[in-house]
């Protein structure tokens, strides 16, 4: 059975949208190894509508590396109830029976499925399918902007599998839910 990972850059606060907002670019340089496993790790990606026009919006011409090679060319899975088509290469449309879709994907043969978009994050893990959360910690207080963990249901317990901290301290710390 392939997991679920979500992989987000989070503040102290709590915030998780626009993360080039709040750190600083020479952070990047402590995770070069994370970001080259979690992309070796996968062979899928899960997405929401919103973030799925943004990065269809900037990905296909940007040369960042290695992110642009893998993000270009990696199967996308695009969740929405509004869009009716998805032009990026190759990309998919989930848009109905989405539970029922996403479990026949985890179901396939294969390696581990990102997951970008803050609401669906937020949605498999409120739904418990979520498998892996991971969060690069930045110590930075950003004051404003969406947060990962706003719902209304009761809370939802993690086992943190692993951390680890980085020279400039980033902290990059591995959850599972607790089931």
């Amino acid at each position: 059975m392939r997991k679920l990972i979500a992989t987000l850059f989070i503040s102290l606060d709590g915030v998780v949208e626009a993360p080039d907002k709040f750190i600083l670019p020479e952070m990047y340089a402590d995770f070069p190894e994370e970001i080259d496993t979690a992309l070796s790790e996968q062979d899928a990606v899960l997405m929401g509508r919103k973030i799925y026009a943004e990065w269809a919006s900037f990905w296909p011409t940007s040369n960042i590396e290695p992110f642009a090679t893998f993000i270009n060319t990696t199967p996308k899975f695009v969740v929405s109830s509004t869009l009716r088509e998805v032009s990026w290469k190759p990309s998919t449309l989930i848009s109905h029976d989405v539970t029922g879709a996403i479990a026949n994907l985890k179901a396939q043969p294969g390696k581990a499925i990102g997951v970008h978009g803050i609401s669906l994050v937020q949605s498999l893990l409120v739904s418990g399918a979520l498998d892996e959360l991971r969060l690069i910690q930045v110590p930075v207080i950003a004051g404003k902007g969406r947060r990962l963990l706003e719902h209304d249901g009761p809370p939802i317990q993690m086992d943190l599998q692993s951390s680890r901290a980085t020279r400039s301290g980033l902290n990059y710390l591995v959850y599972t839910p607790r089931r």
